[in-house]
């Protein structure tokens, strides 16, 4: 053996050695990215001022993020594969940090609009890091891995509520919680370039699929802004009726083409796959009722005391009525690996999905009470720190071990657009039932979000139960 591949493989055997360093700058990575997936949140109603535009304009810029999410998930998979998931990885956290520049110097909602969907492409972190840390870990440590990094992206989607609430305690406007997620970014980046070293390796052949990622584009563009704008140009309008027309015309084009490709951006057969196709549901469930409630508890709670309901909250308390719910992620993610080895992952699905269920429903009819918020966002903690950690085991372990990016890509995606769908869905729903004589939402509004998102996360129970029992039929 030479002696440079002589010093690689004794380098490569010293981090095999020593895995965790490397899965706790990897899981630290993936909640910085997910930390501007939800910062924006506590803040719509100063940009709805700052900028002078209605809720269901100021929402895209939640739901671009988790459009791009989207699309930039598979991309920057398969990206990984070609140039090395280490490389990619640091281009998605910079992208991240260019999006947060631009986010903090904008004057407009359209800049805003584009910072956000720079800041989307990060959003790719978590399969390429699934990646990573499956070739870092030996077989049997493979599930805490897998655990600790896929909740810690739903740590950091908490925890942007509560910086989002922090910071713009000290400060006005929007633009300074920007600045404090550029640092981060860079932070996360340097860490990763210094840390992880191993991660390029397993490169395989093979081109992007540049056409199936425009017709996800159109298809998810088309979709949501439909329902964004279903209200304002009415659900029978022409151009709404458009829209969803030309969501089901490119979505069947996007699947006809993804099927013919050699090289698809989207494995559609996975989506299917008997493998796969519990977590998937699941987590397109949960996408939606996870950030369905994230977009409709802080507002509630900055409800002011003339609407009738809500506490008047400031950004600040808004961020700490969600603050449970992110420090028991934490709690539960570094005990899901443990609770696996016991457990199937399915099963832990699905009773985090049915804890979320109980917290959403719980909203729908008790929110009179300040204990009400913080006793739901309790068991919204448990229960989406519960599911996450176990939805990263659970979309990997039917597949063979060179399916497992794709099936964690294509776990990502759909999660991503169940939680578009849901950022969109809500605030048309909140700009539909209002007060009279005001843009502020009724509270039937909130009741109506909170119970929608309620049965959408009993359903993604019920999903991971069936796909257990499918499971235990086939052994």
């Amino acid at each position: 053996m030479a002696i440079t591949e002589l010093g690689a493989e004794q380098r490569r055997r010293r981090r095999q050695a020593r895995p965790w360093p490397v899965v706790v700058v990897l899981a630290v990575a993936t909640s910085v990215t997910s930390v501007q997936q939800t910062a924006v949140l506590p803040l719509l109603g100063r940009l709805r001022a700052e900028l002078h535009a209605p809720l269901t304009s100021v929402a895209w810029a939640f739901t671009a993020s988790l459009l791009v999410g989207a699309v930039a998930t598979p991309l920057l998979g398969r990206m990984g594969d070609l140039y090395g998931r280490r490389r990619v990885l640091l281009a998605a956290l910079g992208a991240l940090a260019a999006g947060s520049v631009l986010g903090a110097l904008s004057t407009s909602l359209a800049v805003l609009v584009v910072a956000r969907v720079l800041q989307g492409v990060s959003m790719a972190a978590l399969p390429l890091t699934v990646g990573i840390v499956r070739g870092a870990l030996p077989r049997e440590k493979l599930p805490a891995g897998l655990g600790v990094v896929s909740a810690t992206m739903g740590v950091g989607v908490g925890g942007g509520l509560v910086l989002a609430g922090v910071v713009a305690r000290f400060t006005e406007g929007y633009r300074a919680v920007f600045w404090v997620m550029a640092a981060l970014a860079v932070a996360a980046a340097l860490v990763v370039a210094l840390v992880v070293r191993d991660a390029e390796s397993g490169r395989t052949g093979g081109r992007l699929d540049l056409p199936g990622a425009a017709l996800l584009s159109g298809t998810l563009v088309s979709l949501l802004l439909g329902i964004s704008q279903g209200q304002a140009w009415g659900w029978l309008s022409g151009r709404v009726l458009a829209l969803f027309a030309a969501a089901v015309v490119l979505g069947v084009l996007w699947i006809v083409v993804e099927r013919r490709t050699d090289d698809p951006l989207v494995d559609v057969a996975m989506l299917t796959h008997r493998g796969t196709v519990g977590a998937s549901v699941s987590s397109l469930l949960l996408g939606f009722a996870l950030y369905g409630g994230f977009t409709l508890i802080p507002n509630f709670v900055q409800a002011p005391a003339r609407a009738g309901y809500g506490f008047g909250a400031s950004v600040l308390a808004a961020g700490l009525f969600l603050l449970p719910t992110t420090l028991l992620m934490i709690a539960v993610s570094t005990q899901a690996g443990r609770l696996m080895r016991r457990m199937p992952a399915s099963v832990l699905v699905a009773a985090g999905s049915a804890l979320t269920a109980l917290a959403a429903g719980w909203l729908a009819f008790f929110h009179a009470h300040r204990w009400d918020v913080y006793g739901a966002t309790v068991l919204l903690g448990v229960g989406i720190g519960l599911a996450f950690a176990a939805l990263g085991t659970m979309a990997v372990e039917h597949v063979r071990p060179e399916q497992t990016a794709v099936a964690s890509a294509v776990n990502s995606l759909v999660r991503l657009v169940g939680g578009g769908v849901a950022g969109a869905l809500t605030t048309a729903i909140l700009a539909r039932d209002t007060l009279p004589g005001s843009a502020v939402p009724s509270e039937h509004a909130y009741a109506t979000g909170f119970a929608l998102s309620g049965v959408v996360a009993l359903l993604a129970a019920v999903a991971a139960l069936a796909f257990h029992a499918a499971a235990r039929k086939r052994r």
